[in-house]
């Protein structure tokens, strides 16, 4: 049968034929002769040997998924057609040369994103790239000077994020950056694709959510926050995706797309990214079906002499790598790889290998001499560094305590601490001079040196501000009526005098000159209500009708709006509060009193965690208290409590509470039979209306503080 190999070279010949055969090739003005790769100090230097000088600057761009670098030669030839170059250095892996039509593409590929430069010398083309990583740089401890503040106007910045349809649904992210030295880390974190854009300003206009979900493509929305000093950018996809990234000059670009799968696919399974082969063979020597795998991805493959036995296989349109894992599930076998060079042999051979390796690098650290390394910590405490090493529970807090020296033994720590020293291993803390001395075999003070640079870097502040609003709205209505009916008597010992003609007698046998009938207005908040009286007289009989009306009304509205702020460092809890204290007497266990108190007080208590999207966790609470009535015992207090977790975005302000609360009354005192006479009823009843309104509001708003960025 005719396996991938011989299609992969029929392919490639005819590829050349095409290329040799056209006249754009022909034509070609130059040639490249031949590429190089060196490492010279923190850079790699890729360098292209050209027959001539550049008459035209070559066009370059980059992909971050996966990790190259592409330069295309215009006008330019190759006379080998197409090559691969493999380095197997630790950033540059392999380049790949290949000619099409009249220019020349040359593939780096490497093993991560890196920052480039591109240098022009003569009929050399220099491609420098930077070999340590721009987040290392970052993270790495610095003991220079601080720089100055128009330092910061240097750096790159996000100059507009914008969003695009692409014409197979995919959602097109596009950046443009005012720089395209920014070193970018693209990662996936959970359902989310998190870019950052290390050491790269974003302006305060970008800071914010955009909702894309109207393109009808994977990615519901994109959120761009300030992450340490850095730009980040968070895509949210949904459903099955997948995603490619690449840069152009100062433009980054990332497209999400829909992953499909074929149904007429037999196999297919996710994590494997190899190129396609369809396999089919009856009863074919392993060793050589080995062998059919290394022609086809060019890979060195030693095969132990205990891998034997044959095997039936028909595989269609599989991934290699998927392909060759089920093949060797299927034996029992197992690989291991080493740059371009692939080991296979049964499982319990290499696990015993292993073992062995294993067992005799112990022995090399035991023996290994001892090293002593000095570190100086800058944000956090050495002694709960010195914890963290041996496995034990920090003590958090201040700095303080007094140095103390490791065990040589084992460490005895918490339940799922891990020691990070040899058995050999020990350190001592200096408090004063916050200062660790480690002294271990070489390769642990390496991963003490890693760990202090993950750990030892300034705690990121939040400040969060509460603000409580109360507002009232009260109206009270009292109107009230006195009526009463006189008559004149004459004679001796009354002259010329008017009494009460409904309850002439009294007690004393004296007559009463009160109304008959008393319900005014009552006073509302200490004043009384406005009254109106008139009297109707009848001189032929004597008597007159006496009437006095009464009436108040009050309507107020209030609003008080308590406003506390506190900033405090990331998972740290803080506390502010303001108000007073209330003295009370209580009754000790010997019989006597003693005076205690109570606070009423405005406290704010809360503790922020920002999370990896640049959001606020906060567990807060928040107390709003207040001097109530007196009673025998002493003042009661007014409380109002909210306390909950809630998510906030940076920046953003939610409402964690509010009790709402109205009080609405209508009371009448009246005369049976004549208050309920309609009209007339007025005369004989009083009435009192109240209608008040409450509302309490507690809203929050925290804010990510930038090191660069001062509270004012």
């Amino acid at each position: 049968m005719i396996t991938a190999r011989w299609y992969r070279a029929l392919a490639g010949a005819a590829a050349m034929a095409f290329v040799l055969a056209s006249p754009a090739a022909l034509a070609q003005t130059n040639q490249l002769k031949q590429v190089d790769a060196n490492v010279v100090g923190e850079q790699t230097v890729f360098t292209v040997d050209l027959q001539g000088p550049l008459a035209q600057k070559p066009a370059d761009f980059t992909t971050q998924n996966p990790a190259k670098i592409a330069i295309d030669f215009f006008d330019t030839g190759f006379a080998a057609g197409r090559a691969q170059y493999d380095y197997s250095g630790k950033l540059l892996k392999s380049a790949n040369v290949m000619q099409i039509g009249d220019r020349t593409r040359v593939v780096l590929n490497l093993s991560r994103s890196a920052t480039y430069r591109t240098e022009v010398r003569g009929t050399q083309f220099v491609v420098l790239i930077d070999n340590v990583s721009q987040a290392a740089m970052t993270a790495a401890p610095t003991f220079a000077a601080s720089p100055a503040p128009a330092a910061a106007a240097n750096r790159p910045s996000v100059r507009n994020i914008d969003f695009r349809r692409g014409t197979d649904g995919a959602g097109r992210v596009v950046v443009d950056l005012s720089s395209r030295d920014s070193g970018i880390n693209i990662a996936q974190q959970g359902q989310n694709l998190v870019v950052d854009f290390m050491g790269t300003t974003l302006p305060a206009d970008l800071r914010r959510r955009f909702d894309v979900t109207d393109f009808g493509t994977p990615i519901q929305g994109m959120r761009a926050t300030d992450a340490n000093g850095s730009a980040r950018l968070t895509i949210e996809p949904r459903g099955n995706w997948e995603y490619s990234s690449y840069q152009t000059d100062n433009q980054f670009v990332v497209e999400v797309r829909q992953v499909k799968d074929d149904p007429n696919k037999l196999i297919a399974g996710q994590g494997y990214r190899g190129e396609r082969l369809s396999l089919n063979f009856q009863n074919i020597d392993i060793r050589s079906l080995l062998q059919v795998f290394a022609d086809f991805t060019n890979l060195n493959i030693i095969t132990s002499d205990t891998v034997q036995g044959n095997l039936t296989l028909r595989l269609k349109d599989v991934p290699w790598d998927q392909a060759l894992q089920i093949v060797m599930d299927s034996k029992g076998l197992a690989s291991r790889r080493n740059g371009n060079v692939l080991w296979v042999a049964p499982k319990a051979e290499l696990a015993t290998k292993e073992k062995l390796e294993l067992e005799a690098q112990q022995q090399i650290t035991e023996l290994e001499p001892i090293r002593s390394q000095v570190y100086q910590l800058n944000y956090q405490r050495a002694d709960d560094v010195r914890r963290m090493l041996l496995g034990q529970a920090t003590t958090g807090g201040g700095a303080g305590g007094s140095a103390a020296a490791a065990p040589v033994g084992g460490a005895g720590g918490t339940m799922g601490a891990t020691r990070m020293l040899s058995k050999r291993g020990s350190l001592t803390a200096d408090p004063r001079t916050n200062q660790l001395f480690v002294s271990d075999v070489a390769s642990k003070l390496e991963e003490v040196q890693i760990f202090l640079q993950k750990i030892d870097i300034p705690v990121r502040q939040v400040i969060i501000e509460a603000r409580i609003v109360e507002a009232s709205d009260t109206f009270s209505r009292n109107l009230g009526v006195k009526l009463g009916f006189a008559s004149q008597r004459s004679g001796a010992g009354y002259g010329n005098t008017y009494t009460n003609v409904v309850s002439p007698i009294t007690q004393d046998a004296k007559w009463d000159n009160g109304p008959a009938l008393s319900l005014p207005a009552a006073a509302i908040n200490g004043t009384n209500p406005a009254s109106v009286a008139f009297s109707i007289f009848n001189a032929g009989a004597g008597r007159f009708l006496a009437l006095e009306l009464s009436a108040l009304e009050a309507d107020g509205k209030g609003k008080i709006i308590s406003s506390p702020r506190v900033v405090t460092a990331n998972n740290i809890k803080a506390l502010i509060e303001q108000g007073t204290e209330l003295p009370y007497q209580s009754a000790t266990s010997s019989g006597a009193t003693s005076i205690q108190f109570r606070k009423a007080n405005l406290k704010l208590e809360v503790t922020p965690q920002i999370t990896p999207e640049g959001n606020v966790l906060l567990d807060v609470d928040v107390n709003k208290d207040s001097v109530g009535i007196q009673t025998t015992a002493g003042f009661a207090i007014d409380t109002k409590h909210v306390q909950t977790q809630v998510l906030v975005e940076n920046g953003g302000t939610v409402v964690i509470g509010g009790i709402y609360g109205q009080e609405e009354s209508n009371n009448y005192n009246k005369v049976p039979f004549l208050g309920d006479l309609p009209i007339i009823g007025y005369l004989f009843k009083n009435n009192a209306k109240i209608n008040n309104r409450t509302e309490l509001l507690v809203f929050l708003t925290p804010r990510i503080l930038n090191d660069n960025v001062s509270l004012k």
